[in-house]
């Protein structure tokens, strides 16, 4: 397997994750995004990839559920949190 490039993505409700692949689940052969928390215990979940990446409304905003951080987005808010 290829070793990926990092990404970092932020929740709508702002904590921060590590992408780290996307997964084949067996059953139903469907992707899978398996990604890690940057914070507290630092679990590794797993979410269907469509759900990962769409768009949600929340206080009549719509946003992405996850949005992909630039690497210097992702450093920014990484130091920010660790002060």
């Amino acid at each position: 397997m290829m070793e990926q490039p990092k990404r970092y993505f932020q929740h709508f409700k702002g904590n921060l994750y590590e992408m780290l692949h996307i997964a084949k689940d067996s059953e139903t052969l469907q992707n899978r995004v398996v990604y890690r928390a940057l914070y507290g215990e630092k679990g590794v979940w797993v979410r269907p990839e469509a759900m990962f990446f769409e768009a949600i409304t929340r206080d009549g905003k719509t946003v992405p559920r996850f949005r992909e951080l630039t690497p210097e987005e992702f450093e920014t808010l990484r130091t920010e949190r660790s002060e």
